[in-house]
């Protein structure tokens, strides 16, 4: 499944069009490596976020076209949240 794809229907960022913006600035990535929008999503991958300030680590659980919003965050497990004082972590 896409990455940006799959943020949305895990509601991590709510819409498709934001996920792939926040995916082509370079602030996500898939088991280390930088990821695209376009970048495929496997159950099992690790994915870091840079929301801001904040540093999200979340594990894929499940892959779904689409979910009810209660069960969004089943599709994923947040590892770490962590605060980042220098942006050039990223």
């Amino acid at each position: 499944m896409r990455l940006d794809k799959f943020l949305k229907v895990s509601r991590i960022i709510k819409r498709r069009t934001l996920a792939k913006e926040v995916a082509d600035q370079g602030r996500i990535l898939i088991n280390g490596d930088q990821a695209k929008a376009s970048s495929n999503v496997k159950i099992g991958d690790t994915l870091t976020i840079r929301f801001g300030q904040k540093l999200v680590t979340a594990r894929v659980n499940d892959l779904k076209e689409t979910t009810k919003k209660e069960d969004a965050s089943e599709l994923y497990e947040i590892i770490k949240e962590e605060r980042i004082e220098d942006s050039h972590l990223l």
